[in-house]
């Protein structure tokens, strides 16, 4: 379990003063410019060394995201963006950071910026974000003031401006390349890959693009050092983690703890168990509803991060953990997101644009138990011809978690062809 002096957020909860009084009387901002003046070099090696995977979802090391950026600069300004399109269903956790721990993200982004020689970060927050990005901003607005960002921010000698781009409620923009394309104004679609942000970003420029938390754990690893994160977890997958856990438990919640923690730990140490008792657990959705879903039977025995999660074929993602017990109706649970993400797809390859509104018809009639049985393989089929066949994932996010469904409930989709036609799709 993770003690409270090795928690990173100290205000997760917004119980405590949010503005830039409270956040140094907790410990932030604290010898920034000391950190800037060890080099740029020194921080992309603590980072590596931390052995931090990113937290937006794909796990990359992010020390190693942050080499890729050119050394020496060609003339073209360098850039750090921050991804705080928070859309992915069930994910809640960068929500409570940017609302009431902002201080954590601002001198993480001018860290961050420094170590990639960017003197510019944008933060591009999610459409439906208001409150959050009204507290963003009046944290910014203060560290402005107490001269922390602009000219010589924080007295480390480099110039630095944070800048906070609102947008308009749209999935897709949550993939890196597509945010770049809504951030220059233009419709938010992924671009092709390479060139990559590091080579060619925004406005053409070297890019890195990073989730909100992978940024704001950044102080607090440069001041402990990467060996104490690195000592949390299992080995490749260290540190500590926002999870949200939702749906069928006692008491859902958003906790820091640490990676690694095993799946019942988790839920009966901070989430008051499953309703109804362990026996009424019926699946576990472990990282977001893009990954797929694992029965009770495996998903009482899991190790939250990344590696286990993948050999289960499923994935730890952003640590969003929905919790569903017997009352649910999965293959329906599903169906909804199908829709979703027929609903978020944009439209610009064939195999999603019109994979994701065959998959969610076909989900449909399942849901009805209007269709053949022959139709659950058909149906795995297509999402296979769907996934990895787009430029970005929202095709694999698509197919994953009907692929989840036929793997494990199997039996429920035909109890519901041979014994129930005719149940309604809501």
């Amino acid at each position: 379990m993770l003690q409270d002096k090795d928690r990173i957020f100290t205000n997760i909860y917004g119980l405590k003063d949010r503005s830039l009084a409270g956040a140094r009387a907790r410990g932030h901002w604290d010898g920034t410019a000391d950190i800037i003046k060890k080099g740029r070099d020194w921080i992309v090696d603590e980072m590596k060394g931390s052995g931090l995977r990113g937290r937006g979802g794909a796990g990359f090391p992010t020390g190693l995201k942050w080499s890729f950026m050119p050394k020496e600069s060609d003339g073209r300004p360098a850039y750090l963006v921050v991804n705080a399109d928070e859309s992915e269903p069930g994910t809640c956790k960068d929500r409570e950071i940017l609302r009431h721990d902002p201080h954590t993200l601002i001198e993480g982004c001018l860290l961050a910026s420094f170590a990639m020689g960017a003197h510019e970060s944008y933060i591009y927050i999610r459409g439906e974000f208001i409150r959050e990005r009204e507290a963003l901003q009046a944290a910014i607005d203060e560290c402005y003031d107490a001269g922390l960002l602009g000219k010589n921010a924080a007295g480390s000698g480099w110039d630095f401006d944070l800048f906070v781009h609102h947008g308009a409620g749209a999935y897709i923009c949550g993939e890196e390349t597509a945010l770049l394309e809504s951030l220059e104004g233009k419709k938010g679609m992924p671009r092709m890959k390479p060139p990559f942000p590091a080579g060619a970003g925004l406005y053409g420029c070297p890019t890195t693009v990073n989730n909100v938390e992978s940024i704001a754990v950044v102080p607090t690893v440069l001041r402990r050092g990467g060996a104490w994160f690195a000592s949390f977890g299992r080995p490749n997958n260290t540190g500590t983690k926002l999870f949200a856990v939702s749906g069928h438990v006692n008491k859902p919640c958003v906790v820091e703890e640490s990676m690694s923690i095993p799946f019942k730990e988790l839920i009966d140490r901070h989430c008051g168990g499953i309703r109804g008792g362990w026996d009424n657990l019926k699946a576990v959705i472990p990282g977001g509803s893009s990954v797929p879903l694992l029965p009770a039977d495996i998903a009482k025995d899991a190790i939250m991060d990344f590696d286990w999660l993948k050999e289960q074929r499923s994935g730890l993602g952003t640590a969003a953990v929905i919790v569903m017990d017997q009352s649910t109706d999965v293959v329906k649970a599903i169906w909804r997101l199908a829709k979703f993400y027929k609903h978020e797809s944009c439209g610009q390859c064939t195999p999603c644009r019109e994979g994701t509104g065959w998959m969610m018809r076909v989900m449909e009639r399942l849901v009805r138990g209007e269709a053949e049985i022959e139709e659950i393989d058909m149906l795995f089929d297509v999402t296979k011809q769907v996934e990895g066949h787009t430029i970005c994932a929202l095709g694999d996010a698509a197919a994953w978690p009907i692929q989840g469904l036929i793997r494990h409930f199997r039996d429920e989709i035909e109890y519901r062809i041979r014994k129930e036609p005719g149940i309604a799709a809501e």
